[in-house]
This record gives C-alpha cells, structure tokens and sequence, in this order.
C-alpha cells in the first residue's frame, strides 16, 4: 500500500517545516543578543517611541549599533530592522516597502 509508505515521509516533512518556522531568523539573534538587555518590547511600545515608519526604524537601528560600537553591516542593520517592524512595528510588508518612493 503506497500510503503506509507516504506517511513516514509526510511526518518527516510537517516536522522539518516546524523546526524551519520554529528558527529564529538573523535580525531575532541579532536583536536578542545585542538589544534586549536595555531595551525591552515596552520600549518599543511606549508613548514617546521615536520609529514611526520604516526609514525612521532603520536609522535608529543604525544610530544604536554605532552608539554600541556593534559593526553590523547593512545586511545586519536590515535584518534587525525587518524583525523589528515583523514583530512589533508593522509599518508594511517588504514588497510595500519596495513600491514606496525613496525606498531602498
């Protein structure tokens, strides 16, 4: 029967694609293992935050890494920045943030 031998291979793949979304992503580690010792979600949240879009969530990203003497790269500063605004700020998807003028 082709079933009993599809189905330990249907667990394998629902299991790999769990611990895929399960992973966190390289914006998460960075923020996690550099960020959230002084900064916690309520930061983020408070009345007075200074991100209010993308570009502005960017450069404070930048502006912090440099003030913590981090030396991310761009790549490092986006993926912070895209997990930031993926986890609380929600100032669009990246395909909007795209079509935006002045968009990177």
């Amino acid at each position: 029967m082709p079933s009993k031998r599809l189905l330990p291979l249907l667990l394998i793949a629902c299991a790999a694609g769990a611990q895929a979304h399960d992973t966190p992503s390289r914006g998460q580690l960075l923020y996690t293992t550099h960020c959230l010792e002084c900064h916690t979600t309520q930061m983020h949240w408070r009345d007075k935050r200074q991100a209010h879009d993308w570009d502005s969530l960017r450069l404070l990203v930048r502006h912090w890494q440099g003030e913590s003497r981090l030396q991310w790269t761009e790549d490092d500063i986006d993926a912070v920045s895209l997990y930031l605004n993926d986890s609380v700020y929600r100032f669009g998807t990246l395909a909007e943030r795209s079509a935006s003028p002045g968009a990177r």
